[in-house]
């Protein structure tokens, strides 16, 4: 998330987590909306950066790397949960 600063991350990875969430068909809280989208942000980040694909700075191309992020780690979760049960 380069450029956008510490309040313009958390609100983006709110925004990201509740897309996600919302595409994903889950129920979380605000606070977890927070932690998918940040860490989501770092998932997104890592293999972007991992596949040589360059994703910019600002506000619109950190939201999208965020929400492709927090997408694939509520899928990760959903497969880990289900070979649980």
């Amino acid at each position: 998330m380069n450029g956008v600063g510490l309040i313009g991350a958390i609100l983006i990875g709110i925004l990201a987590g509740w897309i996600a969430e919302k595409i994903m068909k889950r129920n979380h809280g605000l606070l977890t909306n927070l932690v998918v989208g940040v860490v989501g942000a770092f998932l997104g980040s890592f293999i972007a950066t991992s596949l040589g694909i360059g994703i910019g700075s600002g506000v619109i191309p950190s939201l999208i790397t965020a929400t492709l992020g927090a997408i694939l780690l509520l899928f990760i979760v959903g497969l880990i949960r289900s070979r649980r049960a």
